[in-house]
């Protein structure tokens, strides 16, 4: 711990020290033999680009590479391949989403032969994600639009300062979508602010064909004042006195280095070993994650594959100009592609080895994220156990031990809301996930400066002159592809139900509680609603045993729930009917990764997670994944604004008797750092 009391030198060496381990970064490539879940490399992109354009040569500048990812191989490939690393790896193959002549192609490149294996053209219902290049190409158009310029005049703003952005426009109910089409609505930047998100041109929306890359619909509707510039700034070197509080600053000392190594994508941490991807979809995917049993002498699994699969965005304001905002971002916009490049010192702290990403254009070349990715040790002063025994005569014991533990981080920044995406493994074999929502709200322009002046629903809650900050939701479902000890795992809910006590020459009690354990046999039998029932959920192996004859299993802990308001035969609900339950358990299937579908712009939510659990399977001593949505209820209040300080949820996965005893028992507690020329102080 670093005293309060320090000399200038002691300073300049923890600075030092700050400075060597933020240089100490790694690449995403590496020269090694590739594992089979590591992400496409830089050359692998170019080589699946050159492939692709070589099978139409004729038509090279209307194709466009809308997803490129890794074709995960079948698992038990995988499992095999883990088992005997020397072994013949599975194929090395790249599934790609094209757009050409209008029509989404699924392709699958096997990178070895550097061939086509399959080109399927999809001709059901939505579109593929977004690129960012479509998306940039789109926001030009409306500053050499005649219409769109003359509504910019009328309204007295400088066409220069005007700011557009995309919105995917969802579905509502049409029979078949003719185009592929997103809206955009503009903002205003004068007066030198960024802060655009704060500051919406109202009453103007645009139209455009994406395939064709022009405006076909525009609407001027009405006028609003568009909200003021002033207190909406937020970067530091533009904010003026007087300020906030002042934060002192605080480190975390490794003189000894990083407690984890990093070969290719594979980590390796105390007790734990996992694999490290990525994907321009759901952004981070953590693999193959296994824990060391000290007294099995073994590693053993826990994790094959975990993902953000989707995040549901609703807005509940039904107007014209607000009624699509229903999003998808995963699925629409892509949590991968929305990565942020990580700031050292601030986004991560200065213990931090940071990653970095590669994924495609859409003209097909590779895009580097640099520092994509943050892994550091975190200890924050938290607790991995303790006692004090003051129960012996003359005697008293105290034991604690601090708990260390190891973060991945990811940002993502999907247009006003920047996503913070934590995994946190610990050494007692929990792992945590974290989500944090920060940025900007999506707000909408009104005429309003006071709640006196209110006289009907504005679907929000006024937050400064001219500015409603929208209700909305956010929910993240999560795909967790669970091996407890192995594959066959079942979903076992132990209710906790009240008993009264009727023999009362036993016991004064008049109650107690206990748990009744069942089984989940099929789908229909594991889909949970936290909050309705008192209950334990678990992912358990039947088939493997403690030495007193639990099953070995793990345990999920959530935190608040949130449950979807909106109807469940509503449009966007419709779409979004994977987040109807907290809970879904489902057979493996490589194929069922995605909980929104594999195309879910304007897609009629026909194939979701909610669909795909309609067929009812056996999860029995299967291979199971489990799902599970993180939901936020959103009212914004005042303190959101002009920007939103950091709303966190998250859930846990703890083992739950997969090992004999306390796991952490023996565990080492960090060495003390003594600096030279450092006095404690002493309070008086």
């Amino acid at each position: 711990m670093i005293s309060p009391n320090w000399t200038m030198s002691s300073k300049l060496k923890i600075m030092l020290s700050m400075v060597l381990l933020s240089l100490y970064t790694f690449s995403l490539v590496s020269s090694h033999q590739h594992h089979p879940l590591d992400p496409l490399t830089r050359s692998e992109f170019t080589l699946v680009r050159t492939i692709v354009q070589k099978s139409y040569p004729s038509l090279i500048h209307n194709l466009t590479f809308q997803y490129v990812g890794l074709d995960e191989p079948n698992k038990p490939r995988v499992l095999a391949w883990l088992s005997n690393p020397a072994s013949k790896p599975p194929p090395r193959r790249a599934f790609v989403i094209t757009r050409l002549s209008k029509k989404s192609h699924e392709i699958v490149v096997d990178l070895s032969t550097r061939s086509i294996v399959s080109d399927v053209v999809y001709d059901g219902n939505g579109y593929p994600l977004l690129t960012i290049a479509e998306q940039s190409a789109a926001i030009t158009l409306p500053q050499t639009y005649e219409p769109f310029i003359e509504s910019v005049k009328k309204r007295g703003l400088n066409l220069s300062d005007v700011v557009c952005s995309t919105f995917t426009v969802g579905w509502f109910g049409e029979v078949k979508i003719s185009a592929r089409v997103l809206k955009l609505q503009c903002f205003y930047t004068d007066h030198g602010t960024v802060n655009l998100y704060v500051r919406p041109v109202e009453g103007i929306t645009l139209v455009v064909d994406l395939d064709e890359m022009k405006i076909v619909e525009y609407y001027d509707r009405f006028r609003a004042p568009v909200p003021k510039a002033e207190g909406t700034e937020y970067r530091a070197s533009k904010l003026k006195p007087p300020f906030g509080p002042h934060l002192n600053g605080a480190a975390f000392l490794q003189p000894d280095g990083p407690g984890f190594k990093i070969d290719g994508h594979t980590v390796s941490w105390a007790n734990w070993v996992f694999h490290v991807g990525y994907d321009v979809r759901a952004g981070p995917i953590i693999s193959t994650a296994s824990i060391y049993d000290l007294e099995k002498q073994t590693y053993r699994r826990v994790l094959y594959r975990g993902f953000i699969s989707e995040l549901f965005v609703p807005y509940m304001d039904p107007t014209e100009e607000w009624y699509y905002k229903t999003f998808l971002d995963c699925g629409e916009y892509g949590f991968g592609q929305s990565a942020v490049s990580l700031e050292p010192f601030a986004d991560c702290p200065s213990n931090a080895v940071f990653l970095d990403a590669y994924y495609a254009g859409a003209d097909g070349l590779p895009v580097k994220i640099h520092n994509a990715f943050c892994i550091f040790e975190r200890y924050a002063g938290n607790i991995m156990w303790r006692h004090t025994e003051s129960g012996i005569p003359n005697e008293v014991i105290r034991e604690v031990r601090p708990e260390v533990t190891l973060v991945v981080r990811m940002v993502a920044t999907v247009g006003n809301y920047d996503n913070i995406l934590d995994w946190e493994l610990k050494p007692s074999g929990s792992i945590k996930f974290g989500v944090g929502l920060t940025g900007m709200l999506e707000v909408k322009g009104v005429t309003y400066t006071h709640t006196d002046q209110i006289k009907e629903d504005v679907y929000g809650t006024l937050l400064a002159d001219n500015t409603i900050g929208v209700y909305h939701d956010h929910f993240l479902t999560y795909h967790l592809d669970l091996d407890v000890d192995g594959e066959p795992n079942s979903f076992l809910k132990k209710k906790l139900e009240k008993i009264q006590v009727t023999d009362r020459h036993n016991s004064p009690r008049k109650s107690y509680w206990t748990t009744v354990s069942e089984t989940a046999k099929t789908e229909s039998d594991a889909r949970v609603q936290l909050g309705l029932m008192q209950s334990e959920l678990a992912v358990v192996n039947t088939n493997k045993k403690t030495k007193l004859g639990n099953n070995v299993g793990y345990r999920l802990i959530p935190w608040s729930a949130a449950h979807p308001l909106l109807s469940y035969d509503d449009y966007p609900q419709i779409r979004g009917a994977f987040t109807k339950n907290d809970v879904w358990v489902t057979p493996y299937n490589k194929s069922e990764k995605w909980a929104g579908g594999l195309y879910v712009d304007q897609n009629h939510g026909d194939d979701t997670l909610a669909t795909w659990s309609h067929r009812n399977r056996d999860i029995e001593n299967k291979d199971i994944v489990l799902w599970y949505t993180i939901g936020f209820h959103h009212v914004p209040c005042q303190e959101d604004f002009p920007v939103m300080p950091t709303l966190s949820a998250g859930f846990e996965l703890r083992p739950t008797n997969f090992f004999e005893s306390n796991p952490v028992l023996k565990t080492k507690a960090p060495k003390h750092v003594d600096w030279s020329n450092c006095t404690a102080t002493t309070q008086q």
